[in-house]
């Protein structure tokens, strides 16, 4: 879709998106509050494209937005709580700015990957450049980054199913660790305080091991000996390194008062401006265009699924005040146990359709966290969104493979369950020892 064939309706609400993203950013400065009035802005450009969303995640987001605002009115008819209706509509504000600043990234990679990835070997170390190089470009380049490699792959042919579920495993593994990544955003927005120097200790990790158990799993599974990987040069790395000590640079030293995912909101858009604009304006300012209007409107599922999903915490977490009182939690301690039933529920309600954010929105708001029980449910959550979104049907990178490249989305599911299995069993045991470690 060009820039002249996007619809009207399309191109408001990509200029929606922008604004809303712009106005979070001003809301970062002590100079403005315009938190709420970026929400009305999104949650505006949702309406816009509500009839474009697929009929599944609109069939979700509609029933996680109803929910929330069912129990929101139940506690305040019903329990007479104080409610401020003015940002019920603010949950996950600051997880949606980031996703769509993160999506400015594209521009960048557009130059970052091509010109320095080729096709490698084939077998095992084919299979384990494949895992590698999405993972490590998508710690930053996100969802952009299965297209750049799985496009380059199915130049030679068409893509096999051990390449889909390397390029599917290796981006969902980012989520262990990436402070890029969607995942890191809502963990960071619903316990602020974990300790995320503690999360890349145990997340990184646990990510290269999933890269070593997806490459020996389809070795044994697979004919690999006519499956071309993915190579990754050195020179396609300067990028996310780059990026990543932009990110540290203002964290420590030039905005420490705001949280990484606040600096990564700004700093990409800021970043991809830079990039495309100077030195050749005209064809810059046509791509920055092209983006806004055409592309960020495509992000309609994520962006109404993740709003949704914070007007269900805000209910939930509403509610279960008004009903139980403020002192009221799920569990008296949060310690491996615990963790690992959470993880559970996160994976098991994905493996079923649900996207982990909605597991994840709602454990949050029935637990009462404290100290390094925070960094304990984050690691937890971020492990069910890398095990969930592997294997769910539905999450957003198995829907984005289904739309690209034709591939059956319970197929995905089917061949990963291996994986999955194996995966979990990992991270129990990464919770039991993170528990150790913490306590």
């Amino acid at each position: 879709m060009t820039l002249t064939t996007t619809p009207l309706r399309h191109r408001i609400a990509g200029t929606l998106l922008l604004v809303g993203l712009v106005l979070q950013i001003l809301s970062f400065t002590p100079l403005f509050s315009l938190t709420r009035s970026a929400s009305y802005v999104l949650w505006g450009s949702v309406l816009l494209l509500w009839l474009d969303i697929p009929a599944r995640t609109r069939w979700q987001a509609g029933a996680l937005a109803g929910v929330g605002l069912g129990l929101t009115a139940w506690a305040r008819f019903g329990f007479g709580a104080q409610v401020d209706w003015s940002r019920i509509l603010t949950g996950n504000l600051y997880v949606v700015a980031m996703l769509l600043g993160v999506s400015f990234i594209s521009l960048i990679g557009r130059d970052a990957g091509g010109r320095a990835a080729a096709l490698g070997r084939t077998g095992f170390l084919g299979m384990w450049q494949t895992w590698a190089g999405v993972h490590f470009l998508g710690i930053v380049l996100n969802l952009s980054t299965m297209f750049l490699v799985g496009d380059r792959l199915a130049k030679q042919s068409e893509l096999k199913m051990p390449q889909l579920l390397a390029i599917n495993r290796g981006l969902s593994s980012a989520a262990l660790w990436s402070p890029f990544f969607a995942s890191m955003a809502v963990v960071l927005t619903l316990v602020p305080d974990m300790a995320y120097p503690t999360i890349v200790v145990w997340g990184f990790p646990m990510a290269m091991l999933a890269g070593l158990v997806s490459s020996l799993d389809l070795r044994q599974r697979f004919a690999l000996h006519d499956v071309a990987g993915f190579s990754l040069a050195p020179r396609s790395l300067l990028m996310p390194v780059v990026m990543a000590f932009w990110v540290l640079l203002f964290h420590w030293v030039i905005t420490p008062s705001l949280n990484i995912v606040s600096i990564i909101t700004f700093l990409m858009p800021l970043a991809a401006a830079v990039t495309r604009v100077s030195g050749r304006l005209r064809s810059g300012t046509r791509e920055l265009q092209q983006h806004v209007l055409v592309r960020m409107p495509l992000m309609r599922g994520e962006v109404s699924l993740f709003l949704a999903a914070g007007l269900l915490t805000i209910g939930l977490s509403t509610f279960i005040a008004a009903w139980m009182g403020e002192s009221w939690t799920l569990f008296a301690q949060f310690r491996a146990p615990q963790a690992i039933a959470c993880f559970a529920i996160i994976v098991g309600t994905a493996t079923l359709g649900l996207h982990p954010i909605i597991g994840i929105s709602v454990l949050a708001s029935m637990l009462q966290l404290a100290g390094s029980e925070q960094t304990l449910f984050a690691f937890t959550a971020l492990g069910g969104w890398a095990v969930g979104t592997s294997v769910g049907p539905l999450s957003g990178i198995n829907l984005s493979l289904q739309g690209r490249y034709g591939v059956s989305g319970y197929q995905l599911m089917r061949q990963n369950i291996p994986y999955g299995l194996i995966m979990f069993i990992l991270m129990v045991g990464a919770l039991w020892g993170m528990d150790a470690w913490l306590f």
